[in-house]
């Protein structure tokens, strides 16, 4: 017996020191949110419950709520309300600030005893599959004011919470009922879902309460009183919903156009009273766009109405998703949308009930099939895309549209799959290729006037797929205008140089990369540099995507024997001074191209290789003499377009330490330390949290990351010799060329983009 008191004292002994342990980490909180989100496991450490729930009163709304980390949702936070009234039990408490032991949260005979209204909501056991035995709920108060509820379900061992139970849930209310009442006087100081605002000055606490009666008044949301009569600018409005509900605002943006696979299973007048709808897919999931993503209740209604949909959530406001809303239905009445042309398109296919649409019913009056080619394309350049793909599945399937902005393809839309070969058959048209003719690939161009009046061109190709399907790739050309060499993101030492060469009187300047990696926009920014009265400059371009006054352009073509190859020997007797050729795609006009810089001209072109010292020896391998081309190389510019993290939404922040040794590593540890990039707390990097502009994904538009070979003296000597790689990129790094990591590693330094994107496209 006198074992067991000592064994009984020394567990109460331990009991009371976690007891005081919790109560100091208790009042050391910073917020209420800490209380629900850090300490509430370590309360239930010191109960013999299986589960606890900590309630904190919303005196405003006469609510009791509660916040969780969303399980399986990364740091994601979701709100509990409940009502303060007699017919649920946590409210119940609240409102009579009376604590309930309940042995049975079933038995109605034994809640009916406490109060005749009383009930308990079993929805939570059902979706959770827990099941919900015992309950002791106990107010908590100050100063006998109503400020939270603890609740403990399920004793441990027992039928029913003992007395011993109920004095150490009244020990640890006290001490939350002090620590509930601070927060809550901090949190009346405070403006909750507009902190933002009053903490910019943009709105004053006396400006805050008129909008709020306002709001009252017209039966509308705060939101739009403080966009309308106080003239609060919209980016601040939702910056202060995105930090409030911890997710991206998203304002209306008629090139987002709603996932139609999903919007066909929601009612539309459901989503307008609702105030939600699926916004678009992304890398991470579907983005669903709600007026209060901590609503509870909605919240699990859209997870029940969207299953084995991975779901992040994005705030906005009440207008702008019934404007989504309304552009998704065709509603919009200011311009052709693409939900009113599928919507035309449906009512044709189903008042004509047609399996699929005949070849011989496409012609130029096909108005809906028409318009929506048209309009295709205008939403792909108000997209900023560069690619359009129309990948059909057949007839029973959807048709996917989809677009690449910024080097990612993205879902744009869906159209029915009976329409595919109208569709096909109309670009085709457009065009100018054999529409009877879907066996074989075909090439074409499509010279369209966007809406405003810009004409742009189109390269158009046509691959057959399986299953008796025809592929359409669409490739917008790029701006008609060459950029400023000063603006094409280089560093100090890679502008200079390439200066410098670029003003060299003869001479080979080679630009390499994969598809698509900006190598003729940056030779028009070097030839639009050195573009001079005094300088006659050809180009054979195959197409000719940017034009310069200045510049004789001819355009190429292979299938009537006009070559680069051609074109070269043609200019040769034309008296250039410099001398453009589009890729170097064979020996023939590489052997021309080191011709022409040997006799007195400046040559440039592309070529499809890696990085810059492999293009040297590429080209050797290719059979050229490597005393020529020694004499000829003035220097190789590799680059690669990474994504820009948008300027609008960019953030710095402390990476850790395994991101400083990722970047340390690509760059090289000894020569980052020597720039003074050391890991310590003043280490900062940047990344985009995602906003409006760039369509929450924190990139928009991209910037180039270079690698300038310069042929030095010392370096001819090597290409002549056929030197190995290695001592070849030994010199260049010796004599101040960055590589391509090393030069996106410094762009990461300075906000530009981040690491991530330089490993996808320079690290093998």
């Amino acid at each position: 017996m006198a074992l067991d008191s000592v064994q009984a004292l020394q567990e109460k002994l331990a009991y009371e020191q976690k007891l005081v342990q919790l109560v100091d980490r208790i009042h050391a909180v910073k917020s209420l949110d800490s209380i629900f989100l850090e300490l509430q496991g370590e309360i239930l450490n010191l109960t013999d419950a299986e589960r606890l729930t900590l309630y904190a009163v919303d005196h405003d709304r006469r609510e009791l709520y509660s916040k969780y980390l969303a399980p399986g949702h990364m740091g994601e936070v979701r709100e509990i309300r409940v009502p303060i009234s007699e017919k649920s039990i946590a409210g119940y408490v609240a409102a009579v600030r009376r604590m309930v032991n309940i042995g049975d949260a079933y038995d109605a005979a034994e809640l009916m005893r406490i109060a005749p209204t009383l009930s308990f909501d079993s929805s939570w056991d059902r979706k959770t599959g827990f099941r919900t035995h015992q309950v002791l709920a106990m107010p908590i108060l100050h100063e006998n004011r109503i400020v939270g509820v603890i609740q403990l379900l399920n004793r441990k061992k027992g039928s029913r919470f003992t007395r011993d139970d109920e004095t150490s849930v009244a020990r640890i209310a006290k001490t939350l009922g002090i620590a509930f009442n601070n927060q809550l006087q901090l949190a009346q100081r405070r403006a909750g879902k507009f902190d933002y605002l009053l903490a910019q000055q943009l709105i004053t606490q006396e400006e805050l309460n008129q909008a709020a009666a306002e709001a009252r008044r017209r039966q509308t949301d705060v939101e739009t009183v403080l966009l309308e009569q106080f003239k609060v600018p919209k980016a601040e409005l939702g910056t202060a919903l995105s930090e409030f509900y911890r997710c991206p605002f998203v304002e209306f943006d008629e090139r987002i156009i709603p996932p139609p696979d999903l919007m066909r299973d929601l009612k539309l007048e459901y989503l307008k009273k609702a105030l939600w709808l699926p916004l678009r897919r992304d890398d991470a999931g579907l983005v669903v766009l709600v007026d209060n993503p901590q609503d509870i209740q909605k919240v699990d209604t859209i997870l029940q109405l969207l299953p084995r949909q991975k779901i992040n959530f994005a705030v906005g406001l009440r207008k702008d998703i019934l404007l989504f809303l309304a552009a998704a239905s065709g509603e919009l009445p200011t311009r052709d949308s693409i939900g009113n042309i599928l919507g035309d398109l449906k009512a044709e296919d189903a008042a004509d009930r047609m399996e699929d649409v005949a070849l011989g019913d496409v012609d130029e009056n096909d108005s809906a099939v028409i318009r929506l080619a048209n309009q295709i394309i205008v939403d792909a350049v108000k997209a900023r895309a560069s690619d359009i793909h129309i990948e059909p599945y057949g007839p029973q399937r959807d048709t996917v549209i989809r677009i690449r902005v910024d080097g990612g393809c993205m879902e744009y839309q869906k159209v029915p799959g009976a329409y595919r070969r109208a569709l096909v058959a109309r670009i085709k048209i457009m065009a100018q290729l054999d529409i009877a003719e879907r066996r074989k690939p075909q090439d074409g161009k499509i010279k369209f006037k966007l809406p405003e009046g810009k004409d742009i061109e189109i390269r158009v190709a046509t691959v057959p797929t399986a299953n008796a399907n025809e592929d359409v790739v669409m490739r917008i050309l790029a701006s008609n205008e060459a950029i400023p060499i000063d603006r094409l993101g280089m560093t100090e030492r890679n502008l200079r140089e390439l200066k410098t060469i670029a003003e060299k009187p003869y001479g080979l300047i080679l630009c390499v990369g994969p598809t698509g990696s900006g190598k003729t926009t940056t030779l028009h920014s070097v030839l639009g540099y050195i573009n001079k009265p005094e300088r006659k400059i050809w180009t054979a371009e195959d197409p000719v995507e940017i034009t310069q006054y200045g510049l004789r352009q001819v355009q190429v073509n292979p299938k009537i024997g006009y070559t680069f190859a051609t074109a070269m020997r043609a200019f040769l007797r034309a008296d250039p001074d410099v001398i453009m050729v589009g890729e170097m795609r064979d020996a023939e006009t590489a052997a021309a191209g080191i011709e022409a810089s040997l006799t007195g001209h400046l040559v440039l072109s592309t070529l499809h290789t890696n990085s810059s010292v492999e293009t040297v020896v590429r080209l050797l391998d290719m059979g050229l003499d490597s005393f020529n081309f020694a004499d000829a190389l003035l220097g190789v510019l590799a680059q690669r377009l990474v994504k820009r993290i948008c300027e609008r939404c960019r953030e710095s922040y402390h990476p850790e330490r395994a991101e400083y040794e990722a970047l340390a590593q690509g760059y090289g540890k000894e020569e980052l330390a020597a720039l003074g990039h050391a890991y310590d707390g003043r280490f900062t990097l940047h990344r985009g949290k995602g906003c409006s502009a760039c369509n929450n994904t924190g990139y928009r538009g991209r910037v180039g990351i270079h690698e300038l070979f310069i042929a030095s003296d010392e370096m001819k000597r090597l290409i002549q010799a056929k030197a190995r790689v290695a001592e070849m990129l030994a010199l260049a790094k010796a004599e101040g060329m960055t590589t391509l990591v090393q030069d996106g590693v410094l762009k990461s330094l300075g906000g530009l983009t981040d690491f991530k994107q330089v490993k996808a496209v320079a690290i093998k």
